[in-house]
């Protein structure tokens, strides 16, 4: 059954395979899994985006991202999802935006992936009304936070392309933040947690345009820079996997419930072991003394960058290659957008006979 997907991501950051957040990056392997199996994959992102099958962009919002920012970017994307199903026959339309519920089609089959912790959505929106439209987590450990009467269908667990981000290099001398520079990633500890362990230490990512993100990089982060703690902005995909590689560790201080934490299984990928605190899954995704460290506070976390190089990195490779899966996470979205499509054909058969 040749399927036609509409993805359709947060309206207000950049989707494919360079993107920093691990919704449009997710959102980025299903488009190209789709296209390379010959589906046809359409996608609506924000301008800048990028799609290996047909890209719809809506336009992208300068200056800071405020509440009437955020209500443009959501009006734009009801008017694009309304364009792509009035052009195709779409057969599943795939939502990954906190906001899904802005611009959540009224009909058809639908599946809405909760990439974020469940307590920042609306409850309201965790009992849908309509069995043709599906939520789920995306591990086990989200899941559990799911409130008594919420509707989810079964986790499906993310995964992450192993092969592409095998690169062997030369081990190097520094710590490595990979992260959306925000209050709740803590990238203020691991810059103090790098300071008393005396370690080098690598942040990459991007300041969006949210006053609370600015001004937290400009009085919790770019003071604690300096000489041995240096930022390098957001990166691509080539630059990530560069640093991956020869880093000594991945140091994820996320403060938030993370749902999975796609950078952690990227860094088990390429042998690098993680440091975190043990919020949401990560303690499902570090082994701690195996592939890495959970530690509970800046001293905690300051030792373990000390002792990461005692961790073995052909046992990180491993066990991602074990439980990591790109492909498992492809299977299980293609199953569900191939019941979803189903679903939607024996609908229509069903009216047609009426």
């Amino acid at each position: 059954m040749r399927l036609t997907v509409l993805n359709v991501a947060y309206p207000l950051a950049q989707v494919g395979p360079n993107a920093v957040g691990g919704a449009e990056q997710v959102l980025s392997m299903l488009d190209q899994a789709l296209t390379r199996a010959g589906h046809r994959s359409i996608v609506i992102g924000c301008q800048g985006s990028s799609a290996s099958g047909i890209l719809v962009e809506t336009p992208v919002e300068a200056g800071v991202l405020d509440q009437a920012a955020k209500n443009r970017a959501q009006q734009s994307h009801r008017a694009a999802i309304a364009a792509a199903r009035a052009q195709w026959a779409i057969d599943v339309v795939h939502l990954h935006g906190i906001d899904f519920d802005a611009y959540l089609p009224a009909d058809g089959p639908t599946l809405v992936t909760l990439h974020l912790p469940l307590d920042w959505y609306p409850a309201g929106v965790l009992r849908p009304g309509r069995d043709d439209l599906w939520l789920h987590a995306v591990s086990s450990a989200q899941q559990r936070t799911a409130p008594p009467d919420a509707s989810l269908i079964a986790p499906i667990a993310n995964g992450v392309d192993i092969d592409a981000l095998t690169q062997p290099r030369t081990r190097r001398d520094f710590a490595l933040v990979l992260s959306r520079i925000c209050p709740e990633k803590g990238i203020h500890l691991a810059l103090d947690a790098a300071k008393r362990a005396d370690a080098l230490l690598v942040i990459g990512g991007r300041v969006y345009s949210y006053k609370t993100h600015i001004q937290y990089f400009r009085e919790e982060v770019e003071p604690r820079l300096d000489g041995r703690r240096r930022f390098l902005g957001p990166l691509g995909f080539s630059a990530k996997r560069r640093l991956l590689n020869a880093a000594r560790c991945l140091v994820v201080p996320s403060l938030a419930a993370e749902t999975s934490s796609l950078v952690a299984m990227e860094a088990l990928a390429c042998g690098t072991p993680v440091i975190a605190f043990p919020n949401g899954a990560l303690p499902d995704v570090v082994e701690h003394g195996k592939t890495g460290f959970v530690v509970n506070n800046v001293d905690e976390m300051a030792q373990a960058i000390a002792a990461a190089s005692s961790l073995d990195a052909e046992t990180c490779r491993s066990e991602a290659r074990r439980r990591f899966s790109l492909e498992r996470m492809i299977s299980s979205y293609m199953s569900a957008y191939l019941a979803l499509a189903r679903l939607g054909a024996d609908r229509r058969r069903l009216a047609a006979a009426q």
